[in-house]
């Protein structure tokens, strides 16, 4: 019953059952499902209240379908600790779509600690997928620690798509070394009393390395936000940029702190920050064309997070 919740919330039923599609799943503290394809290789030791994960892509290897992670916990109550490291070899390809799933959460912690190392000339991407209960009752804290070598490619979505958010702790860092490049995004909508705290940083260490952090918040009801984005360029010829965008509704706060820091004379950063309530002549067209006040919020949103 656990394993079918899980696949059902996340709707990854089709990939899991083919032989092709490496997958991992894990509810609460439990291997429920693994498979492994040539090249790549996924280990997991239990620990206290959680799996300890280690991923291995061999050196050249291109993994053609998305890898599948699915961790969550399907009872109201529990803690979910996952040791997660990461290993991309030089000159291989991967794409890893998770899902993070807590359908019933009434008083949840999960907690994330990433490692990650990708090799020269490798791309990874991942994709990180939230379906929370509609209650909030959960704690949510990822960290991660992520160092691209030479002429690598580092892409990193998260997204809550179902669910109110809770209480949610981002933290991650990355440093790109010559000729990398990085881009982070985080998407969230708060609602009720939930908490948003975001803290992304970029290292730009590497000559030529760059990099772009994205963030962007909706906060309705209660909801408040913390988002702390920074961009350091240390290298010459090194390019970033830093965009945070927070639309306030109702009783809804945020802060946002964009820092961008340039050591190097030959190197360039530039941020973009922006919080405010919807725009009214958006607001006033989408309104003249039948919506309601409101369903054209609504859409806004929608449009900011997709």
């Amino acid at each position: 019953m656990k394993v079918e919740q899980l696949y059902k919330a996340a709707q990854i039923e089709d990939a899991l059952s083919d032989p092709e599609t490496a997958h991992l799943v894990l509810d609460t503290d439990k291997v429920i499902g693994m498979n492994d394809v040539p090249g790549l290789s996924v280990e997991t030791v239990s620990i206290e209240d959680g799996v300890d994960v280690d991923i291995n892509l061999e050196s050249g290897i291109v993994v053609e379908k998305p890898v599948h992670l699915c961790f969550g916990v399907t009872g109201k109550e529990g803690i979910q600790r996952i040791l997660l490291d990461i290993d991309i070899g030089k000159d291989s390809e991967i794409g890893i779509l998770a899902h993070c799933v807590f359908p019933q959460a009434l008083d949840v912690k999960h907690v994330m600690d990433a490692n990650i190392g990708i090799g020269a000339n490798a791309k990874y991407s991942y994709l990180e997928k939230h379906i929370h209960s509609p209650e909030g009752g959960l704690e949510v804290i990822p960290r991660a620690n992520v160092v691209l070598e030479e002429n690598s490619r580092f892409t990193s979505d998260f997204e809550l798509i179902e669910g109110r958010v809770g209480e949610m702790n981002i933290d991650y860092e990355t440093t790109c070394k010559k000729g990398s490049v990085m881009d982070m995004t985080a998407k969230v909508d708060g609602r009720g009393n939930d908490v948003i705290k975001i803290s992304e940083t970029g290292n730009l260490v590497g000559e030529g390395a760059r990099g772009v952090l994205t963030t962007r918040v909706a906060l309705r009801e209660e909801a408040e936000a913390d988002v702390y984005n920074k961009l350091v360029a240390d290298a010459p010829n090194a390019r970033g940029h830093v965009d945070c965008k927070e639309i306030v509704q109702d009783n809804g706060s945020a802060r946002a702190v964009p820092i961008v820091e340039v050591n190097n004379p030959k190197a360039h950063v530039t941020h973009e920050a922006a919080i405010g309530s919807v725009d009214t002549k958006q607001l006033e067209t989408l309104m003249s064309r039948g919506l309601s006040e409101d369903e054209s919020v609504d859409l806004i949103i929608e449009g900011l997070l997709s």
